[in-house]
């Protein structure tokens, strides 16, 4: 089996087709986590995981739901269910920093999306499950962050780096806190990263899609959709010198391990 341990098969994208991706995901033998952005996102990644056995992530995104205010119960009564394996997707993204700040708790937009990746590591050490973390023109803040539950809790946050696209010093700060980073079909068009990719320990790597986002080389421009992370796997093992059977059971194991999957 190989996992795409980042997609979105609750959007609309997918609403006329949705179990003919599973089928296809099915004969590929790939199978996925869905991933929440918010509140109803999360509830129905749950559903889906739940119908089409698969496993799935609650949380909120720092940018994608502005009207949305943390519930911390209301999330942590959602990651009781089994199918759930992370909390996130969480964490920076200083992409867009135009917001008109909607709560009045805060002065600014970075000291808002700090708070709320908080209240997320938080509930993921509570519940004892890893984190998603989402992290866009970030990478100081967020490893900063990461870094003062380590030294300041008695527990430290775990969890994946998801859609890695940093250097390897930036990868290598990461990995020394025990996060594993994950790649996804940006690797088929550029070789930006490919330094970080044939360095990054061989138990320390996953593959992921991110769809309906960011679709591979060949259907670069199309839908993306879990079976896609094959095109990404080939890359990676082009990289790494190895065969892309290697590179499925390599990223399937820490996949498994990273995320407790059953």
């Amino acid at each position: 089996m190989v996992i795409d341990i980042h997609s979105h098969l609750f959007e609309n994208k997918f609403d006329a087709d949705r179990d003919e991706v599973f089928a296809r995901m099915k004969s590929a033998n790939v199978a996925t986590i869905t991933v929440g952005n918010d509140y109803n996102e999360s509830v129905r990644s749950i559903e889906l995981a739940e119908k089409y056995n698969m496993w799935a992530t609650v949380g909120l995104h720092p940018t994608d739901n502005l009207t949305e205010v943390f519930d911390y119960d209301k999330y942590k009564a959602l990651a009781q269910n089994k199918r759930v394996v992370a909390i996130g997707e969480c964490g920076l993204d200083y992409y867009r920093m135009g917001f008109t700040i909607q709560d009045s708790r805060f002065t600014n937009e970075k000291e808002r999306q700090e708070n709320l990746f908080r209240q997320q590591i938080d509930l993921a050490l509570e519940v004892n499950k890893p984190i998603m973390v989402h992290c866009r023109e970030a990478y100081e803040d967020t490893l900063s962050i990461l870094k003062s539950y380590i030294l300041n809790h008695k527990s430290s946050p775990r969890g994946n780096v998801h859609f890695f696209a940093g250097d390897w010093e930036t990868a290598s700060k990461f990995l020394d806190m025990g996060f594993a980073l994950s790649f996804t079909g940006v690797l088929t068009f550029t070789h930006d990263y490919d330094e970080v990719v044939k360095n990054v320990p061989s138990d320390m790597f996953m593959v992921e899609t991110d769809a309906p986002y960011v679709a591979p080389v060949p259907y670069r421009g199309k839908r993306n959709e879990p079976t896609y992370v094959l095109e990404t796997l080939k890359r990676v093992a082009e990289i790494r010198g190895i065969s892309p059977e290697e590179v499925a059971r390599l990223s399937t194991a820490t996949a498994r391990r990273v995320f407790d999957l059953a």
